[in-house]
């Protein structure tokens, strides 16, 4: 039950986000530096941000050479170019509010591992170089000649190695900190623990209603909740997809350092320090992986090992530590979703597995919806 003293000061905001993540956190700090005087209220289900944000693997980038190729097959020029430049500039916006030594960028650069198969790819390097010369100014994708021996991988698997120097790779608990610090310094007030089941919209508000039977009101909402979002707005068809994790144990003298990408993007490793972490193989189970259970499985998780023993780490020990799983958001496109859905009401969501990159951006072009 409650009081009228909580009814008064704690039910009543003129902006509540939903979700936590960089899109929702972001949108109340675009909010609240333009409207400093107004309240903002975040309301997250999870004790901790629940969905991809502190879950996916820390790459600070914007896509390799294998899928900008495969999205030109599919969408414009025009299309591929804003995408990438959304990413770029998300990154940007992120790295500038978060700064680099706060969440331990380091621009080591990215590698893409060229397969046998794959080979054909680079005959649209020169290609997609020139596509996205307007954003970065220099090439983007570089054969460098490196050898594979030189990282340990399989020479006999892996035949070419493309080097990207404008990647980066972060440490993503610690940009989720540094970005809830910078909401409680603008005073920004946040509630976990809570889901949101339906909202309301009244004449003057939207009633927002709870899983704990608490109900808030609002001038405006935000929803921010990315592969979540078909539960509480089923018009908006977002499929979720599970995205697998995998982190070893220190391995003595890892030759591995960068952010690396495998097979069109979909496995990803990186190092951590002198412990490598490797996610990805959503593609061979897509129907079991567009699911909102987090968990792992055997079906994704051994073919990693596998990809591990065989190919990255070949004739190296290692053991796994630690397995998790995030919920990314995809559509029918590869764009983000940001539009009003009515006066009161906004979305910022679909952020298609890349919301470290364009999170920043999504929650930049949101709040000047609001």
């Amino acid at each position: 039950m409650i009081s009228f003293w909580e009814k008064e000061s704690f039910m009543q905001y003129h902006l509540i986000v939903i979700g936590s993540g960089i899109v929702g956190l972001s949108t109340a700090f675009e909010y609240k530096e333009k409207y400093p005087n107004k309240r903002v209220l975040i309301l997250e289900k999870g004790i901790l941000p629940s969905g991809a944000s502190t879950k996916n693997a820390g790459f600070a980038c914007f896509g390799s050479l294998t899928e900008i190729c495969d999205d030109l097959e599919n969408y414009s020029e025009e299309f591929v170019l804003q995408t990438v430049q959304k990413r770029y500039n998300g990154l940007q916006r992120l790295r500038q509010r978060v700064g680099d030594k706060k969440m331990d960028f380091y621009a080591y650069g990215g590698y893409e591992l060229i397969c046998k198969e794959q080979l054909f790819y680079l005959n649209q390097l020169h290609e997609v170089n020139d596509l996205l010369s307007p954003i970065f100014h220099q090439k983007v994708f570089l054969e460098r000649g490196f050898k594979t021996p030189r990282f340990g991988f399989d020479d006999h698997q892996v035949k070419e190695l493309l080097y990207n120097p404008l990647e980066g790779q972060i440490h993503t608990g610690k940009m989720m900190t540094a970005l809830l610090k910078i909401a409680r310094s603008k005073d920004i007030e946040i509630l976990t623990g809570i889901e949101v089941k339906q909202l309301n919209e009244e004449s003057k508000n939207v009633l927002i209603t709870t899983d704990k039977k608490l109900e808030f009101k609002a001038e405006q909402v935000a929803v921010c909740v990315n592969a979540f979002a078909s539960k509480l707005l089923p018009q908006y068809k977002i499929q979720p997809g599970r995205g697998q994790v995998v982190i070893t144990k220190p391995i003595q003298n890892l030759p591995i350092e960068g952010t690396y990408h495998y097979d069109r993007g979909y496995y990803y490793f990186r190092n951590v320090g002198d412990r490598l972490l490797i996610g990805g193989g959503r593609h061979l189970a897509y129907e079991a992986e567009t699911t909102t259970e987090f968990a792992t499985t055997t079906q994704i998780t051994q073919p990693i090992n596998d990809l591990l023993k065989e190919v990255i780490l070949p004739g190296v020990d290692f053991e796994i530590e630690q397995e998790w799983s995030g919920i990314m958001g995809f559509g029918d496109k590869k764009a983000p979703i940001i539009e009003k859905l009515s006066d009161k009401i906004a979305v910022g969501i679909r952020m298609g597995g890349m919301g470290i990159a364009i999170g920043s951006e999504v929650g930049h072009e949101l709040s000047n919806l609001i």
